[in-house]
């Protein structure tokens, strides 16, 4: 089987926007400011009914970003990702069905994990860089803190109440490779 290439992902992308579009309106003010400060990676929730048609539109118009699509929790789901030619998947669980399906057809992946018997699971099956998720109310910066002693070959995203506030200490830590989070986009919406 294939290996998973979400790593080159993660290191070059420290800060992941999370976002969840609920109409097309809002996709080109939020990519604008992205670019404007220099991100150039976005995971978008399939949470709304526009999501996989806002994942084809940024793909066509913002063909230099890395677009990744988040919330994935069907095959379905995949085969529908796969024609849009999807660079990352983010699961909020742990699916060795799906995961199958993303290592044969080279989709770079995250799988959600948040307790000891996920991770666990999650390395038996050769699976090592994973989405810490929901972060805040799981134990956030001190849990994942514990787990680099415990689990020293698993790299972690932590997604989930991380903010603006919060985030450059979740990337201090050994086993954080990068974080996601919703507040850019709260805070454009903000304005």
């Amino acid at each position: 089987m294939k290996k998973n290439k979400i790593k080159f992902i993660l290191q070059n992308n420290p800060l992941i926007p999370v976002v969840k579009f609920n109409s097309m309106d809002e996709i080109d003010i939020l990519m604008s400011y992205l670019a404007k400060h220099k991100i150039n990676i976005i995971e978008v929730t399939l949470r709304t009914d526009v999501s996989f048609k806002a994942i084809s539109y940024i793909k066509k118009k913002y063909d230099k970003f890395v677009i990744g699509a988040g919330s994935v929790i069907d095959k379905n789901q995949i085969l529908k990702l796969m024609n849009i030619n999807i660079d990352f998947i983010v699961m909020p669980g742990f699916d060795l069905k799906l995961i199958e399906i993303l290592k044969i057809n080279s989709i770079p992946f995250l799988p959600g994990v948040m307790t000891p018997s996920e991770i666990l699971y999650a390395i038996q099956n050769e699976c090592y860089y994973l989405k810490f998720f929901p972060a805040n109310i799981s134990g956030g910066y001190k849990i994942l803190k514990d787990y680099g002693d415990i689990f020293s070959k698993v790299i972690f995203c932590p997604t989930g109440g991380i903010n603006e506030e919060n985030y450059k200490k979740f990337l201090q830590l050994k086993n954080v490779i990068s974080v996601g989070g919703s507040w850019l986009q709260k805070k454009i919406n903000s304005h």
